[in-house]
C-alpha cells in the first residue's frame, strides 16, 4: 500500500505529542488561554461601555421656550416695601432623565437687557453701570454641575455668570410635568425653580447700603421647554 507523506508540520506535530504529550498540551493552553484571557476583557469593556452608552441615550433634550419662560425677582426697598421685576427672554436647553437625575443637565442664558420692573426710568438706572452694566455684560449664565431627585423635588447645582462674576448657586427645582401641545403637537415639559441670590456676591448695586435696598434676592424661575 502506498503510504502518503505527512506534510512537515503535521508530522512536527505528530512528533512533539508522541514524544512528550503533557509539554504539547502545556504549550498550546498557554495560548489558549491567552487568547482567552483577551477575549474575556473584551467583552467585559462591551459590558461596561453598554450600560454607560443606555443611560447617556436615556436623556432626553429639550429647548427652552423663550415665549413661555421668565425669570422674577424682588427686592426689599428701604425695609418699606417689596420691588418686583423680571427677565423675560430666557433660552437654553435642558437634559433630563426621570429614571436617574444624575444624568440630566440645564444650559441657560438670560438677557439681562431684557429687565423690566414696570418702571422705564428704573429699568434704565438697573441696566446702567450702577447695577447690571447691561453695554459690558449683556446677558448671564446658569450652567449645571450636578443634579439629584428627591422625592417630587429636584436640587440642580450650578455655576451662574452673572455681572461678570461667576458663583455657584443651587436651585430648587419641582419635577417637570408634560404635556402634549394642541399647537404643534410636540410634548412639551414644565419647570419651577427657586433661588435667593446676595446681589454683594455679584456686585451689584454695591454702593447702596442694606437701608437702601435689600441684600437678599429672591428668584422664582418657571420655564417651559419643548422635546426636541
Amino acid at each position: 500500500m502506498h503510504k502518503f507523506p505527512c506534510p512537515p508540520t503535521v508530522g512536527t506535530h505528530w512528533r512533539r505529542l508522541l514524544s512528550s504529550p503533557w509539554r504539547f498540551l502545556r504549550s498550546h493552553l498557554k495560548g489558549f488561554t491567552k487568547y482567552m484571557k483577551r477575549f474575556a476583557f473584551l467583552l467585559g469593556a462591551l459590558g461596561l461601555a453598554a450600560p454607560l452608552a443606555l443611560a447617556q441615550a436615556s436623556a432626553s433634550t429639550w429647548a427652552v421656550d423663550p415665549a413661555h419662560s421668565e425669570v422674577d425677582f424682588s427686592i426689599r426697598h428701604m425695609g418699606l416695601s417689596n420691588v418686583h421685576g423680571h427677565f423675560g427672554s430666557v433660552k437654553g436647553t435642558i437634559a433630563y432623565d426621570a429614571a436617574n437625575a444624575a444624568h440630566s443637565s440645564v444650559n441657560v442664558t438670560i438677557d439681562v437687557t431684557s429687565v423690566d420692573t414696570g418702571n422705564s426710568a428704573r429699568d434704565n438706572d438697573l441696566k446702567s453701570d450702577n447695577f447690571f452694566d447691561v453695554a459690558r455684560f449683556p446677558t448671564a449664565t446658569f450652567t449645571s454641575t450636578s443634579v439629584t431627585k428627591n422625592g417630587s423635588r429636584l436640587t440642580v447645582t450650578g455655576n451662574l455668570t452673572l455681572h461678570g462674576v461667576t458663583r455657584p448657586v443651587t436651585l430648587d427645582v419641582s419635577v417637570p410635568v408634560t404635556a402634549v401641545s394642541p399647537m404643534d403637537h410636540k410634548l412639551h415639559s414644565g419647570y419651577e425653580a427657586a433661588a435667593t441670590l446676595n446681589r454683594f456676591d455679584f456686585h451689584i448695586g454695591s454702593k447702596y447700603p442694606t437701608a437702601i435696598l435689600g441684600e437678599d434676592v429672591p428668584l422664582t424661575i418657571d420655564l417651559e421647554a419643548v422635546q426636541e
